[in-house]
């Protein structure tokens, strides 16, 4: 049986140095769904791992994509797949780590089956969406999916001001003619392998320290510099990023810089509460506090993979 250990958690809780650990200890590859983490040009302000961290265990899908490509978590999941169907091959055991949930899900669910939309649409919403903005996307999915537009309201409500999604929520509406929220869960992806999945947690205000602390580091590694020469290409969607945005309004003459770093930290807490939130809705999650003994994980681990070996005896 094929298992892949999954670690989780907010930002700058320490997932990186834990999934180096396992990675050494399992003698397995690291796989990373970090959504940013994935540009090459963007390497501060998304806290690659150190060069001496990517030696320490071979890591995949870090710095693999330029900002000007485009790439889509539907991208993702099949080459992160295909990856692990390669290094399955090599080993049974293999680490995710990751604070991006919904790439996290990508690979340990999949995503439902939607139907092909006709380019026509995708091109009236764009030309909508130039027009009028996020509000037309929002009035369009609240009239045509209300369900699921409660449900994000709810649940996800930063979905709601993300262009990329909602585009795609209203194109799938208009385009097949039925609500998104109808093609959810029709469809049971299978997958080769066995999730075992490790949270890392802190209390709040430990986590929201260490962030600020992250943010001071970036700046002292040069986050300002990296900034400025990605800024002629702020429209990008890789570049609508926590660390960047700020960074960029600056720039423009809009605010001071000690403003753009205190909105770094404090939109960075409110990030890491929203990844909380989310991963706290996944099912068979083992949570350990940070400071947790690397020795106790993994004997956590071994205990979870010798029981289900003894199941399937």
């Amino acid at each position: 049986m094929n298992y892949l250990i999954t670690i989780i958690g907010p930002t700058a809780i320490g997932k990186t140095a834990l999934s180096i650990a396992l990675a050494q200890h399992f003698g397995c590859d690291i796989i990373s769904c970090d959504s940013r983490q994935f540009f090459k040009e963007m390497k501060i302000g998304t806290a690659v791992p150190s060069d001496e961290e990517l030696a320490s265990a071979t890591h995949h899908f870090i710095q693999n994509k330029s900002i000007f490509e485009s790439y889509s978590v539907g991208d993702f999941e099949q080459e992160a797949l295909a990856k692990l169907d390669e290094l399955f091959q090599k080993k049974n055991i293999q680490i995710m780590v990751g604070g991006s949930g919904l790439y996290v899900d990508a690979i340990l669910k999949g995503f439902d089956d939607f139907p092909d939309i006709d380019d026509s649409v995708r091109i009236e919403i764009n030309a909508k969406y130039d027009e009028l903005g996020i509000e037309f996307l929002q009035e369009q999915l609240q009239k045509i999916d209300s369900e699921y537009y409660q449900k994000l309201q709810t649940e996800n409500p930063q979905t709601l001001q993300n262009p990329q999604r909602m585009k795609r929520f209203v194109e799938v509406c208009i385009g097949s003619g039925k609500p998104y929220s109808s093609f959810i869960g029709k469809r049971k992806n299978l997958r080769n392998f066995t999730p075992i999945i490790i949270g890392l947690e802190a209390d709040r205000e430990i986590m929201y320290d260490r962030i600020n602390q992250r943010v001071d580091i970036m700046l002292n590694e040069g986050l300002l510099a990296e900034a400025q020469a990605l800024c002629p290409n702020k429209h990008l969607n890789a570049l609508q990023t926590v660390g960047y945005r700020e960074l960029f309004d600056y720039f423009d003459g809009k605010t001071t810089l000690d403003f753009a770093i205190e909105q770094i930290k404090m939109n960075t807490r409110r990030f890491a509460k929203r990844q909380i939130t989310w991963f706290k809705r996944t099912e068979n999650v083992s949570w350990f506090d940070y400071l947790t003994d690397r020795k106790e994980i993994i004997n956590s681990v071994n205990n979870t993979i010798n029981n289900k070996e003894t199941q399937i005896e």
